[in-house]
């Protein structure tokens, strides 16, 4: 049971993002929006992603 909840370790809202990333809310919102964090996801009015992906997207990005 636990291998199915670390697969589905989700951030949920534009704030938690952006404790994860290390920048303002602000900010957050605007790389979301403008589409320059192409992982999280949009669910009715709040924004999701998976942990895993976020790190790994940043961990592509900067090798």
């Amino acid at each position: 049971m636990t291998e199915g909840k670390e697969n589905l370790d989700l951030v949920w809202g534009v704030q938690a993002i952006a404790d994860i990333i290390g920048r303002s809310y602000q900010q957050t919102y605007h790389m979301i929006a403008s589409g320059k964090l192409p992982v999280v996801k949009q669910i009715g009015e709040r924004y999701v992603v998976s942990r895993a992906k976020l790190i790994a997207f940043f961990m592509e990005d900067a090798a």
